[in-house]
């Protein structure tokens, strides 16, 4: 079933709506993704959702990535958001930086984001302001750091056990 509502549609509704808080509009293989501030990402999602003609009303996922030689957006928050009414997908992003890791819960907005944004504290250690339960989900509580940051190397050069021959190097 074809989409009711065009990439552009979607597009200008938000820049009109929301104006310089709109950073960027791609559409890589077609998927609308829109970067926004993130001061301004609980608004912008929460009116997603509550505009009659865009009816957001399904949160897809929501995860974290880390772009460590990105200074001062260390941490980008990625929403996927779709309107069953309307056949439309949607992609939201918002950078943080490793100082300030901090964005609003949209919990009361999407119910079903509360185990995704605990699983994005717990390997990022970006921390959802205003979340009814902000612990960790699948590591253990005495870990000190968060897994999916790109801080430690993958592997010891030192290492004299491993052969690289046999690891196509």
């Amino acid at each position: 079933m074809k989409s009711k509502l065009s990439n552009e549609q979607v597009a200008e509704r938000l820049q009109t709506q929301f104006g310089e808080h709109i950073k960027s509009v791609e559409t890589p293989y077609d998927f609308l993704t829109i970067e926004v501030d993130a001061a301004k990402l609980y608004d912008i999602i929460f009116w997603l959702k509550t505009d009659s003609e865009l009816q957001i009303s399904f949160l897809t996922n929501l995860g974290g990535v880390h772009y460590p030689d990105s200074e001062g957006s260390e941490f980008a928050i990625v929403y996927h958001l779709q309107s069953m009414v309307n056949n439309f997908r949607l992609r939201l992003k918002a950078f943080v930086s490793k100082e300030n890791t901090e964005v609003d819960s949209i919990v009361d907005i999407y119910a079903g984001a509360n185990w995704m944004e605990r699983e994005t504290f717990d390997f990022y250690g970006i921390t959802f302001n205003g979340h009814p339960d902000m612990r960790r989900i699948l590591n253990e509580d005495s870990m000190d750091y968060f897994p999916m940051r790109k801080e430690y190397h993958l592997e010891d050069a030192t290492r004299e056990d491993k052969d690289d021959r046999f690891f196509g190097r």
